[in-house]
């Protein structure tokens, strides 16, 4: 590569690092590796912050690990980290040796945390002032940290670095130089402790619509902040664990996770759901008499499970989302029921005239369309309030309520389906006769 095209391909990098981490993750990862190591980690900490982490992980692999170390010291702690712990034991150690010693410490403190904790999240990137300053003080004491980054507050803290309260910066440069900054504080609301989990900081950030949080050890030391970038990032994570979890996948496994810790992680899942299916066949097989008689019946069956779960997966995803999204709590469970089994009883009304009138035109069948109409009004009722009462349940005993509730519920529409419509069948035979 010429000194000109170098040149080019920098000023890309350094202008266009969205574009720019969409190309490498296409490329084959020997060449995405070349490019990043032909330029500086000023550069490409940025663009590296923007690829997912598996594969940038693959990529700065594949780097000398003195370059390797300077990219992990530009980055983010939230971005070291995701990439840190997809590395060997050996590998991650050699690179931490290789890190100053302030970053090697404040990485390997947040190592120790778990990866879904607020303690993880954190970004030693922040200011703390005691409160017997004045602003002048305060402002020179700003004007020696040019290195950092500067946020939007100010922390105030004791001789022992526990967290009094805050100032915003612009109060701070808005004000008078010989003021004390006692005169401008205001309560810290909005924190989180090292040990909370993400669900408690997106909580907390939906409660208060900060830009970032500070984090708190449990004796009330500032230990660092989670910035707004980072808060977006894990509100958006959670925000997708529901539609992993509700279909039995771990909330821990990727995309690009290896095939066995996939297989640990959904097996268990899937042997559940085995359980469950035989459940279903045995109602089934409870009606072998019936079925064999009239076989039309096993033609209709999947019909009645199919709109019997359909249904289920409407309230189901309705209701994880208003959870998750804290538009609705357990102790309104009698509304959202309620709410629900009205609109099981009119969409099953609905779909009932519909399937019944196929049914007679298909089999020229009164007593048949009759019966596959009353099952599917009753399937899609019970399949309607199930959908919500299953994440409920979940929530109201502490649990996940996306934790693999379409496991729960297929189970319940699929037994409910079949009984009903078999059931009514067997019940009411001699109108098929």
């Amino acid at each position: 590569m010429t000194i000109i095209e170098n040149a080019l391909q920098e000023k890309y990098l350094q202008n266009h690092p969205s574009e720019s981490a969409s190309i490498l993750e296409k490329m084959h990862i020997e060449k995405s590796s070349h490019i990043v190591a032909s330029h500086s980690p000023d550069i490409i900490a940025p663009i590296i912050e923007k690829i997912s982490p598996d594969i940038a992980t693959m990529i700065v692999q594949h780097l000398p690990e003195d370059h390797f170390a300077s990219i992990v010291q530009k980055l983010s702690n939230f971005y070291a980290i995701a990439i840190l712990t997809r590395l060997s034991d050996l590998k991650r150690e050699s690179i931490l040796n290789l890190l100053p010693l302030h970053n090697k410490n404040f990485l390997e403190k947040s190592l120790c945390y778990p990866t879904d904790s607020a303690g993880a999240l954190m970004e030693s990137d922040f200011i703390a002032c005691q409160e017997n300053l004045t602003v002048q003080d305060a402002i020179q004491h700003l004007n020696n940290l040019k290195e950092y980054k500067i946020g939007r507050v100010i922390y105030i803290v004791d001789e022992e670095f526990h967290l009094q309260s805050k100032i915003e910066l612009q109060t701070l440069l808005l004000a008078k130089k010989d003021a004390q900054l006692t005169e401008l504080t205001s309560p810290v609301n909005a924190l989180v402790q090292d040990t909370d989990e993400k669900v408690r900081v997106v909580s907390t950030l939906d409660k208060y619509r900060v830009t970032e949080l500070p984090v708190i050890d449990y004796e009330g030391r500032l230990l660092g902040i989670i910035p707004y970038d980072i808060l977006v990032e894990t509100s958006k994570e959670q925000a997708t664990l529901d539609i992993v979890t509700m279909t039995g996948a771990s909330k821990d496994e990727r995309a690009l996770s290896t095939p066995w810790f996939a297989i640990k992680k959904r097996l268990p899942w899937l042997q559940i759901n085995l359980l469950t299916a035989f459940l279903a066949a045995s109602v089934v097989s409870l009606f072998e008499n019936t079925i064999a008689t009239y076989t039309v019946l096993a033609v209709l069956l999947p019909i009645v499970a199919g709109q019997s779960g359909n249904t289920g997966s409407q309230a189901l995803a309705v209701t994880i989302r208003g959870l998750a999204l804290r538009e609705i709590h357990t102790m309104q469970w009698l509304r959202i029921l309620f709410k629900e089994a009205r609109i099981g009883i009119f969409n099953g009304l609905a779909i009932a005239l519909t399937t019944s009138l196929g049914v007679f035109i298909w089999s020229r069948s009164t007593g048949l369309a009759f019966i596959i109409g009353i099952s599917m009004i009753l399937s899609m009722f019970i399949a309607s309030i199930a959908g919500a009462a299953v994440p409920l349940v979940l929530s109201a005993c502490k649990q996940d309520p996306a934790q693999s509730s379409s496991v729960v519920l297929t189970t319940i529409t699929d037994v409910t389906g079949f009984f009903s419509f078999l059931g009514i069948a067997t019940l009411l035979s001699s109108l098929l006769a």
